[in-house]
């Protein structure tokens, strides 16, 4: 099956994971995909993920979730650029979740990374996703 947005799937089956209450979920692997999930696991909103085979040997990446007294530690988690409308910020630009609660995945020429670390080093990029 053909996917138009890699990113957005993913987001999508995770919020869907947490609603039911799962502990794990699996995603088609990619790099961008795993580079996403480093960010989360970084900034503590994912236990873990790990890449491995599926029923084809087409790679895939299970995702280990993370619950605080059974609520899901990702309240909210939105697509900000989509393939119809890419979002660039600068710098300086680059948008604070929640009054600096949340974070914000930017792709920069320097890799994925949070906002926190983009405004560090001064790079800007698009904008993947929120997080909260």
């Amino acid at each position: 099956m053909s996917v138009n947005d890699p990113v957005g799937d993913m987001l999508t089956r995770i919020r869907n994971a947490q609603m039911r209450g799962k502990s794990t979920v699996r995603t088609p692997g990619s790099k961008l995909r795993a580079w996403v999930l480093d960010v989360l696991q970084d900034e503590g909103y994912i236990r873990g993920y790990e890449k491995t085979q599926g029923d084809r040997g087409l790679p895939e990446i299970e995702i280990s979730l993370k619950y605080y007294e059974g609520e899901p530690v990702i309240r909210e988690l939105k697509r900000v650029s989509t393939p119809g409308r890419r979002v660039y910020v600068g710098s300086s630009d680059i948008p604070q979740v929640r009054q600096g609660l949340g974070v914000s995945i930017v792709s920069t020429s320097k890799g994925v990374m949070s906002d926190a670390n983009a405004r560090s080093q001064n790079v800007g990029g698009e904008v993947l996703c929120t997080v909260f």
